[in-house]
């Protein structure tokens, strides 16, 4: 039996630890999983699903699990799939269609994801621990298509105290991205004059790409500035950011564990069962160090 799993990118520690995590819980339950990454590009990624789907009967995934690349979670591709008899898994997003879809297929139809307002409210009080005066943030965030992106922001903007405002950037879940991002913004005069007191990021690779960013400045003392300013992240890795965390890197970060695993478990208990999982299983976060020692 052989899993498709389809990524969204290999230049993201979080994206490779879904990956590292899918191959380890395969392999513990008996079954192959093919790891793909699209590069960032949905275009790509629907291209890679679709021939899959559309290889001969005896070359078909028995199952794809996908986190998607875009905004739309590849409705068509998704009704191809299960018309196949593949069954469908969507990772870290939740899709419209899926209900629909569930009363339509045979195959086993439903998400696994983190609950991202969840870590968006997590990160407001981070915030708000870390500025207890107030104060202004800059904000990294992922991509205006991406849903969790968005839900990450509106989670953070509830729990933020009034007394911190918050300017936001936008950037593409890694690290070169967000020093891009920044690199741009540091550009404009804007940025000479702007008062900011921390720098949140919607995942821990794209902080370290905000101070790579800061540290390529040429003058000194605008660097050691920028440099002594608080940095958070989300995803928090063992070896990533809950690492970064303890070196002083970042003040905080969210860790939100792998859903390939759980994912790839329900599903394969599906099949070999025929017991078809709830529609939406949420995996929780957990912010780090726990708030009272921020």
């Amino acid at each position: 039996m052989e899993i498709l799993v389809s990524l969204i990118t290999e230049d993201n520690d979080f994206q490779r630890e879904q990956a590292r995590a899918a191959e380890e819980a395969a392999a513990r339950l008996g079954v192959s999983v093919k790891v793909i990454f699209a590069k960032n590009d949905a275009v790509l990624q629907s291209q890679q699903v679709l021939e899959a789907i559309q290889a001969a009967p005896e070359n078909r995934p028995k199952g794809i699990l996908l986190e998607p690349t875009g905004g739309i979670v590849m409705p068509q591709v998704a009704q191809a799939a299960v018309a196949a008899g593949i069954a469908w898994v969507v990772l870290n997003r939740e899709a419209p269609y899926l209900s629909d879809l569930r009363n339509s297929s045979r195959a086993p139809v439903f998400c696994v994801t983190a609950d991202h307002h969840e870590i968006g409210r997590i990160q407001g009080r981070q915030f708000a621990t870390l500025l207890p005066n107030g104060g202004n943030v800059l904000y990294i965030q992922g991509p205006s298509d991406a849903s969790a992106a968005q839900q990450r922001t509106t989670g953070m903007l509830m729990t933020k105290p009034g007394n911190v405002e918050v300017k936001t950037l936008k950037a593409r879940w890694t690290e070169a991205s967000a020093q891009r991002a920044v690199a741009s913004w540091l550009q404009l005069s804007t940025s000479r004059t702007a008062q900011v007191h921390l720098i949140g990021c919607q995942n821990d690779l794209m902080a370290l790409g905000a101070r790579k960013a800061f540290q390529q400045l040429p003058r000194a003392d605008e660097r050691d500035r920028w440099m002594k300013l608080p940095f958070t992240g989300c995803d928090g890795l063992p070896r990533g950011g809950q690492e970064w965390v303890r070196k002083g890197l970042l003040a905080a970060t969210v860790i939100v564990p792998a859903n390939s695993k759980p994912a790839l478990e329900l599903l394969v208990s599906a099949l070999k069962t025929g017991t078809i999982p709830q529609e939406r299983t949420i995996i929780s976060a957990v912010p780090f160090p726990p708030l009272a020692q921020n």
